[in-house]
């Protein structure tokens, strides 16, 4: 079981964005910029690619979905969208809130985000997610 399957089934706490029946949207709890964000597929899958076609898919609408929220929540230009997949076997999209491109790089993270804060932020984007 990866840590984003316990993530999932509520072994381990996080910031929950959202989720559906087939995906789990939260706060990555080391982030590059404030409301980094990652959607994963509630099945465990290790490499992006290895997803049936029509699951992608809709993993990409969902991500969509929580993009959207994530926009009207946080001061951003844009959402940026990166998979990388390396760090754990469990497939997942990142989805960071940019003003400069520079605000995606995965070298500079957030040392010690304030939990406080990682709350309100998680709790503004989830509304924003239900009111659509």
């Amino acid at each position: 079981m990866t840590i984003f399957s316990k993530i999932i089934a509520g072994e381990i706490p996080s910031y929950k964005i959202a989720e559906n029946d087939r995906f789990f949207a939260f706060l990555d709890i080391n982030p590059v910029n404030w409301g980094h964000t990652l959607v994963v597929p509630k099945t465990e899958t290790d490499y992006i690619f290895d997803i049936p076609d029509a699951e992608l898919g809709e993993m990409m609408v969902f991500a969509k979905k929580v993009a959207t929220a994530l926009k009207s929540a946080m001061p951003c230009r844009k959402i940026g969208v990166t998979v990388l997949g390396l760090e754990v076997p469990h497939a997942h999209i990142h989805l960071v809130p940019l003003q400069k491109e520079g605000d995606m790089d995965f070298r500079n993270k957030i040392s010690d985000p304030d939990p406080a804060r990682m709350r309100e932020i998680a709790e503004k984007v989830s509304a924003a997610f239900e009111a659509e």
